[in-house]
């Protein structure tokens, strides 16, 4: 059973799962601010979910890497979208500042 570390909290979830499920299942959330009323719902289009992860979660599908293509994004950021990423081992996720969580330059408070 993987386990996700985000915000100081160790969750476990089932091989397999979407990151962003994950986080939503236990009151956690891969959006900033009102990115968590204004997003895609998990369908890897808007790109507000986008999260650092230390670990090797699989490569990133068409979708993933489409979205991640363009601002305010930039593929050379190594960002991932919760949505799009399936739980196969232990990561360890942090959210960055802005709207897009895109701000990789700036230390997360709470990685």
């Amino acid at each position: 059973m993987p386990t996700v570390h985000f915000r100081g909290r160790d969750i476990d979830c089932s091989e397999g799962a979407i990151l962003r499920d994950v986080l939503l299942d236990v009151g956690e959330s891969p959006h900033n601010g009102r990115a968590s009323l204004f997003n895609c719902r998990g369908l890897g289009t808007c790109g507000t979910c986008a999260v650092e992860i230390d670990g090797e979660p699989h490569s990133r599908n068409a979708r993933e890497r489409w979205r991640l293509d363009f601002p305010p994004h930039d593929t050379e950021d190594g960002l991932r979208l919760a949505c799009q990423v399936s739980v196969t081992q232990d990561l360890t996720v942090r959210k960055h500042d802005g709207f897009w969580g895109q701000h990789v330059e700036t230390i997360p408070e709470d990685g």
